[in-house]
């Protein structure tokens, strides 16, 4: 049995031409039993369990890791295992891949998990008029080839070292072949856990399947009850009231509050989670550089940090790559608050003000209106007016980021600087909120996905930061903590994922009545 690490992946197994990795984790025996109440936000009432349409934390935690099962897992120590995918391996130039599955699985209407279900999943991200954030990920397969019922060829269009971590992405959900619009309807998949009830925004209840292919490894739960609270006071209220068990992003105002609660416990972890404000660079005025560098140094950033984040989390520099990712360029030169430097930009774009919108709600991150409220105070003095609009909490992410010009937005970042990169900044993707379009990004893009050497690639990706930082369509000015909680009575393994929120999404999974 091996795991394999991002670093691992790049400096062994590509690199000699063979990757492989296989087996379940040995992970720390759990206590069979009892029903899991949570507390969750981001639910809106436009959910649905069609994984291309996930976009927020309660069907992001719903899915993968409860009623559907990705091919493969990042687990909560950083490695890299199999979930539906026994193992793989890679050619030499890291272009063809072939993946062993699982069997003996089956989906919770009964029927057998095999090679054609994958194939039929993955091609719902590209069929037509499918608006699916993998879209970039399941795009650069150019052949899947059925080898036999538990085997299956990739061939890529170009190398790329990181496909297996890309598989774990929540989107790419298997579902069974011929039956994708029932599974989509009623939520079936081969997941530790299947759908009783689904009210979409609301609530969902689920209950765990009998003689799992994970048995005696996760999914401790007898029944797992999930409500939506999108609130951040109710949530909070919900948990120290012991009216659920747990409960994601911490209000950091009713912290001090809820450590001194002897029945609650919170659990923080620094991860790639990064708070933002992107803007339409196809769009007036953000389509002028001037302009966009100007809004980066209208911020405060360190205010920002103290005010909003109470402190859990650090100044971020207008790029999406964390201190989790291997790439990370700390050393890049630091777009710091400087309304003087901002009001001559303006000036060298032939404006002397600025009047513009930014749309934040709370269902963006937690305090995202108080950071637009201090981003709008310290924008005063380079004589930006900004005029911030609060967008209702239900629908914001289908009827305000990726429509309004400029709005509050947070990304739990990716495992992989590849992974992140492709999945908002790579041009014409669904998720690319900023519409930033710069030949030398999309090069380097590219080429550094198929580098299997470090240190070019960690110089590919370094030049990305800087560029995104001093020419991209996004301010970003803080990463910040995963800060969740939940009661004294919940215990783990002891390690808990830094990839996603709640243990990388995956807390019903990994947790259990202690």
């Amino acid at each position: 049995m091996s795991q394999i690490s991002r670093r691992g992946l790049l400096k062994t197994g590509v690199a000699a031409g063979v990757l492989a990795a296989t087996g379940m984790p040995l992970r720390a025996q759990g206590t069979r039993g009892g029903n899991l109440r949570l507390g969750l936000a981001g639910a809106n009432t436009s959910d649905s369990w069609d994984g291309r349409t996930h976009s927020d934390s309660f069907m992001i935690m719903m899915a993968h890791g409860c009623v559907f099962d990705c091919l493969t897992e990042v687990g909560a120590d950083g490695q890299l295992k199999g979930e539906l995918a026994e193992s793989w391996e890679a050619s030499a130039d890291a272009k063809t891949w072939t993946f062993k599955l699982r069997t003996g699985v089956t989906f919770h209407n009964g029927k057998p998990f095999g090679a054609d279900d994958v194939i039929a999943s993955l091609n719902m991200h590209t069929a037509e008029g499918a608006k699916s954030a993998a879209k970039p990920i399941v795009s650069s397969i150019t052949e899947m080839t059925k080898v036999s019922d538990s085997e299956i060829t990739f061939v890529l269009a170009a190398g790329n070292a990181d496909f297996p971590f890309l598989l774990s992405d929540y989107h790419i959900l298997m579902y069974p072949d011929g039956q994708i619009e029932e599974a989509i309807a009623n939520g079936i998949g081969t997941g530790m856990y299947k759908v009783e009830s689904f009210d979409p925004g609301v609530r969902a209840t689920v209950s765990r399947v009998d003689s799992h292919y994970k048995d005696g490894t996760a999914g401790w739960f007898d029944s797992i009850e999930v409500v939506a609270i999108n609130d951040s006071s109710a949530r909070m209220n919900a948990l120290m009231t012991g009216q659920v068990d747990a409960v994601n992003r911490v209000d950091f105002k009713t912290e001090p509050l809820m450590r001194a609660n002897p029945n609650v416990n919170i659990f923080e972890v620094t991860g790639n989670q990064h708070f933002t404000f992107p803007m339409l660079t196809n769009l007036s005025p953000y389509d002028n550089l001037k302009v966009r560098q100007a809004l980066k140094f209208a911020v405060n950033r360190q205010e920002m940090v103290d005010k909003v984040l109470l402190g859990h989390g650090a100044v971020a520099n207008d790029h999406p790559i964390g201190p989790a990712n291997q790439y990370y360029a700390a050393d890049i030169e630091q777009n710091s608050y400087d309304p003087d430097r901002a009001k001559a930009l303006l000036a060298e774009a032939g404006m002397d003000g600025l009047n513009i919108d930014l749309s934040a709600s709370d269902a963006a991150f937690p305090g995202a209106v108080d950071a637009a409220q201090l981003y709008q105070a310290s924008a005063k003095s380079a004589g930006i007016n900004l005029n911030v609009v609060q967008e209702p909490a239900d629908g914001y992410w289908s009827n305000v980021w990726l429509k309004k010009p400029w709005c509050a937005c947070y990304w739990s970042g990716r495992a992989t600087e590849d992974w992140m990169f492709s999945t908002a900044y790579e041009s014409g993707v669904p998720w690319n909120d900023t519409a930033w379009e710069n030949a030398r990004f999309q090069e380097l893009l590219i080429s550094a996905r198929a580098e299997l050497d470090s240190d070019k690639r960690r110089d590919q990706y370094t030049e990305m930061q800087m560029l995104m930082s001093s020419e991209g369509g996004t301010v970003v000015p803080m990463y910040a903590n995963y800060v969740d909680a939940h009661s004294t009575k919940l215990t783990n393994s002891g390690t808990i994922g830094n990839t996603f929120q709640m243990d990388n999404s995956r807390f019903m999974e990994r947790w259990w009545f202690s």
